[in-house]
C-alpha cells in the first residue's frame, strides 16, 4: 500500500476513533481519562495537515493541459473553475486541483407576463430550504466520454439527495454532512462516480452521477462522445451538477490533478456560460425524475 494511501486510511481511522470515544463518554463513564479522547482528533488533524502539504507540493509542477472533449452537450455555466483559481475547490486533495463544476443553463423560457424567467432555481436565504432534483435542468442530463478510454471504476448505487441551495441547507452541508462524508472516504464525497482511463497516465473523473444511470461497466471500452451516465445529485453536492476533473491515478486518495481544456471551448471561467455540441434535444422525463429523488 502506498504511503499516502496508508496515511489517508489512518487519518479516517483516527476520526472514527475520536467520534466513537465521544459517543462512549456520553452514555457511560469510559475506562480512560477524558483528555485521551482528543488524542485521535489531534492525530487526525496532524495527518490532514501533512497530507495537504504533500498534495500541495506535488501540484506545484503540473503537467501540460490535456485537451479532451466536453463531458456534456447543450448550454452550461461553469462554477469553481480552475481558470480563475487553483486549487479550484480550495483543496488539492482527491485530485481536485483543476476540477470544475458545471450546471445546466438552458435558454430561459418566457413566463406568464412574457418576460424570461431564470432557467434554474437560485440560491435562497431561508425558503425553500431544499428542492427536489427535477427542479434543476441538469438532473438527468447525458454525460459523454471526453475521449476514447477504458472504464476503470463505475458505481451508481447512492441516492440522489435534495438540494442544499439555501442558507440553512448549506450550513448543514458544510458543518455536518461534509465532515461525515470526509471521514467515510472519497466515495462518500464524490457520490456515484465514473473513472475513465484515457491513456498516458491520465484519468477522467465524473462525480455526483444520477443513481442507476450508468451505461457502462468496469473493463468496457468507450468512444469519445458516447453517453456513459447521467448528471445527478449524489455525494457532497449542493444541487444537480457535473463535477469533472483529470488526474494521474484512479485512486482518489493518492491522485494528483492534471490541467485540461475542452476542445472547441477551452477552459470556461467562473460564471461563464458555454454551449457544447454532442447529444441534441435531450429532455428529462419528469416522472422518472420524481421517482429518483428523495
Amino acid at each position: 500500500m502506498p504511503v499516502r494511501k496508508a496515511v489517508m486510511v489512518l487519518y479516517r481511522a483516527c476520526w472514527i476513533t475520536f467520534f466513537a470515544m465521544v459517543v462512549l463518554s456520553l452514555f457511560t463513564r469510559p475506562p480512560f481519562p477524558y483528555w485521551l479522547t482528543w488524542v485521535p482528533a489531534a492525530a487526525a488533524v496532524a495527518l490532514g495537515v501533512a497530507v495537504g502539504r504533500k498534495a500541495r507540493a506535488m501540484a506545484t509542477d503540473p503537467r501540460p493541459a490535456v485537451e479532451v472533449g466536453p463531458p456534456v452537450a447543450g448550454r452550461w455555466t461553469a462554477l469553481n473553475s480552475p481558470a480563475d483559481k487553483v486549487p479550484s475547490h480550495g483543496t488539492h486533495g482527491y485530485g481536485q486541483t483543476y476540477a470544475i463544476d458545471i450546471v445546466a443553463e438552458p435558454e430561459p423560457e418566457p413566463g406568464p407576463e412574457g418576460e424570461a424567467g431564470p432557467s434554474r432555481p437560485g440560491f435562497r436565504r431561508l425558503w425553500p430550504v431544499a428542492r427536489r432534483n427535477h427542479h434543476f435542468p441538469a438532473f438527468g442530463a447525458p454525460l459523454l466520454a471526453v475521449a476514447d478510454g477504458t472504464v476503470v471504476y463505475a458505481a451508481h448505487g447512492r441516492r440522489d439527495h435534495l438540494s442544499r441551495n439555501s442558507l440553512p441547507a448549506l450550513l448543514y452541508l458544510m458543518l455536518f454532512e461534509a465532515s461525515v462524508r470526509d471521514v467515510l472516504g472519497p466515495g462518500s464525497i464524490v457520490g456515484n462516480h465514473l473513472v475513465l482511463d484515457l491513456g498516458d497516465g491520465t484519468y477522467a473523473l465524473y462525480a455526483h452521477l444520477r443513481r442507476g444511470s450508468l451505461r457502462v461497466r468496469v473493463g468496457e471500452t468507450v468512444r469519445a462522445g458516447q453517453q456513459v451516465a447521467e448528471c445527478g445529485n449524489s455525494g457532497n453536492s449542493t444541487e444537480p451538477h457535473v463535477h469533472f476533473q483529470l488526474m494521474d491515478d484512479p485512486d482518489l486518495d493518492v491522485a494528483v490533478g492534471i490541467p485540461f481544456t475542452w476542445r472547441g471551448i477551452g477552459l470556461p471561467t467562473n460564471g461563464e456560460t458555454f454551449t457544447a455540441g454532442g447529444i441534441a434535444g435531450w429532455l428529462p422525463d419528469s416522472d422518472a425524475d420524481a421517482a429518483q429523488v428523495s
